[in-house]
């Protein structure tokens, strides 16, 4: 909560020291953002080691963040929380200042309402606006209120005094679940309320953790927020395809699918293109970065396809188990094409045999060397 009596917020490495928060500690979450982002941060820019760059984070000023929700089922809050390990949890919530967030706060009513316009009067321009799930739209936003309030008229209040804004999963994005046809109630993502905020998408049902653990300290330490694609989401987590670094895209190069749930291609660890993996066509870091530290932790790596939840036209759009078109797009040729699935393996012919045979011949020719040369070489 809010500080009472309004005092400067600690620097990062001071408060972890004044809550008992071992140096061991905060140097193993710098290595996991180091991992969760090897490239496209400034803040890892010159490759620091994780303890250079615990001093680097150590030096800037706690981050304060409002935390609100709108039409969203709190599976991003939670994401956060269930970790395997609860210090890991404990420590993303000592390095920012969580000034205010409706499922973690005590206080209700009356009381939350003050607890939020503190946390943003105090900090006004300064803090950053993380929003959780869709903002209804129709008819003057009455399908969702907060104290009284449409919350698209809570969204451009709040967001009009932070200094930056995360739309913190699919829904708040560009809409998710709750902006699948027909949309009765006009769900849609932040960036369509404020189109001229600073704003940073984090899509995902859920996204990781240190996603937004990144975002928040490149904006802490560096004064910026991280480098963004044309969707508004931040290059180090969504700047590749699932597909590109899937553990069974070998499988799916050598032609060797699953074609039902527990058949036994299936508990063999084949590929799952054919059940309607999304992971061709859906840019994240879910294969490289395992959700709460568990290995394998995340939906391909317990058998299931990828749902394609982080591209707006793919997941809550396709059905979850009809593939996707990856072939035929424009002029791709390897590495940027994907073979074809489920074609047949041809047999070399007598006519090739030929043509393979003549081959140095040729090529002989072409460099302007005598054909005499090339005997042994058609002999073999």
């Amino acid at each position: 909560m809010p500080n009472v009596d309004g005092t400067e917020k600690k620097t990062i490495a001071g408060h972890l020291k004044n809550c008992g928060v071992s140096r061991r500690d905060f140097v193993q979450l710098c290595s996991m953002v180091m991992v969760a982002a090897p490239a496209g941060l400034a803040l890892t820019a010159d490759n620091p080691t994780p303890a250079k760059l615990a001093d680097k984070i150590g030096k800037a000023k706690r981050p304060s963040v409002v935390w609100l929700h709108f039409q969203d089922c709190t599976g991003c809050t939670e994401s956060l929380l269930r970790t395997s390990k609860p210090d890991v949890a404990d420590l993303i919530l000592n390095v920012i200042s969580l000034d205010y967030c409706e499922t973690l706060m005590a206080a209700s009513g009356y009381q939350a309402e003050a607890a939020l316009k503190q946390a943003v009067e105090e900090n006004a321009g300064k803090f950053v606006l993380v929003i959780e799930g869709a903002i209804p739209t129709k008819e003057q936003g009455i399908y969702m209120k907060l104290a009284g309030k449409p919350a698209i008229d809570v969204l451009k209040e709040v967001g009009s005094k932070a200094a930056a804004i995360i739309a913190m999963g699919s829904c708040a994005s560009w809409g998710g679940l709750s902006s699948t046809s027909p949309n009765p109630t006009g769900a849609t993502g932040v960036d369509s309320i404020l189109p001229n905020a600073a704003i940073v998408n984090l899509p995902g049902c859920p996204p990781n953790p240190y996603t937004l653990l990144g975002t928040v300290l490149e904006f802490a330490t560096m004064g910026k927020l991280p480098a963004v694609d044309e969707k508004k989401r931040p290059l180090f987590a969504y700047d590749r395809l699932i597909h590109d670094h899937c553990p069974r895209r070998a499988h799916f190069d050598a032609g060797r699918f699953a074609t039902k749930f527990g058949d036994a291609n299936h508990s063999k660890g084949y590929c799952l293109f054919k059940l309607g993996c999304k992971g061709p066509v859906t840019k994240n870091s879910c294969s490289t970065r395992h959700f709460n530290e568990i290995p394998d932790c995340w939906p391909v790596g317990i058998g299931a396809p990828c749902f394609g939840c982080s591209e707006q036209n793919v997941g809550f759009n396709i059905p979850a188990y009809e593939t996707v078109q990856i072939h035929g797009v424009g002029a791709a040729t390897p590495p940027d094409g994907y073979s074809l699935v489920g074609s047949t393996t041809g047999k070399i012919g007598v006519a090739q045999r030929a043509w393979s045979a003549s081959r140095p011949a040729r090529s002989a020719e072409r460099h302007g060397q005598p054909r005499r040369n090339c005997k042994a070489a058609k002999k073999l």
